[in-house]
């Protein structure tokens, strides 16, 4: 490991600890003010989901992106950590049956094995409303309106749009539905795709440094585009993860998307093919920040680790 990789992962991990600290104390048991309570087994269920594992890459992009602008440290984790309950959520209801069907996440039992089905479910709701709940508050930012714009995107890139929306292409093109069998979609498709159940959040999670700065214009446009590369290249390595990666480095059970007949980069352009699109994204995603110049290199190691990761 060179000093750049290290400087990098020691940013990285310095992060996730503060973002692990504060959904700690806002996941805390007792009841928050204006809350009649919190019941123990839903808040247990919220923090075996959310707390002790994971890189935190999301809202190290919020940090980092937010950093370009000053802003303020504990503003972009509080939206780092509305971020990172979303991602939570996510997992938790694609492991479920009737989704992806996993027994394994980070290496543990996923939330419906640790709990029950029923358990896993509204704690994935909760964790989902819980983000918007994080996000209203003076102590994400004392302005209203910035707020407000945190709001609106992230229900986007959640939603009907983006995330959940990116799921439904998903599962049709598995020939989940009655009626339907699998689809075989085109490159584009699969982008469109993937820029909605993956993507969608981590341009979020770009665009959330700029709105908490207060950026417009270009600069605006250059995080929104590197988050859009980053996107397809974390997309792209993870279903390289699930052809080629160790189960026990990976943290879940691999080789599932074939099986599944999940739509895939992969199995568009090929092995080789999709890590020569992966380095693409790559210096796509180094040349969308050449407007913050040097102030930006840490985020260009993220593109890079994005795409070298092994688990």
């Amino acid at each position: 490991m060179n000093a750049k990789d290290s400087r990098f992962l020691s940013r990285l991990d310095a992060t996730a600890k503060e973002i692990e600290d504060l959904l700690d104390r806002l996941l805390a048991p007792a009841p928050a003010d204006g809350e009649i309570a919190r019941p123990a087994r839903l808040v247990e269920a919220m923090r075996y989901a959310s707390l002790g594992g994971g890189k935190r890459f999301r809202p190290f992009l919020v940090v980092e992106c937010a950093a370009l602008f000053d802003v303020p440290r504990q503003r972009a984790l509080m939206a780092g950590a509305a971020l990172e309950c979303v991602h939570c959520y996510s997992l938790v209801h694609d492991d479920l049956p009737a989704m992806d069907d996993d027994a394994l996440r980070r290496g543990q039992p996923t939330a419906h094995k640790k709990f029950d089905e029923a358990t896993a479910i509204l704690a994935g709701d909760g964790l989902l409303t819980f983000a918007f709940d994080i996000l209203s508050r003076r102590e994400t930012h004392p302005d209203a309106g910035v707020r407000s714009e945190l709001v609106s995107a992230l229900a986007r890139a959640a939603g009907l749009g983006g995330m959940a929306g990116g799921q439904m292409l998903d599962l049709a093109a598995e020939g989940r539905f009655a009626g339907n069998g699998p689809q075989q979609l085109g490159e584009s498709e699969v982008r469109t795709l993937q820029a909605m159940k993956t993507g969608a959040l981590l341009r979020f999670a770009c665009a959330a440094g700029g709105i908490l700065g207060s950026a417009s214009g270009p600069r605006r446009q250059a995080l929104e585009h590197y988050g859009s590369a980053v996107g397809q290249a974390f997309q792209i390595a993870d279903d390289l993860l699930d052809l080629e990666g160790d189960p026990a480095l990976v943290g879940k059970q691999t080789g599932k998307d074939a099986g599944a007949g999940k739509a895939t980069m992969v199995g568009v352009l090929g092995g080789a093919g999709a890590k020569e699109r992966l380095k693409e994204l790559v210096a796509e995603a180094e040349q969308a920040l050449a407007p913050f110049g040097t102030a930006a290199a840490v985020l260009i190691e993220g593109a890079r680790f994005v795409a070298d990761r092994h688990a």
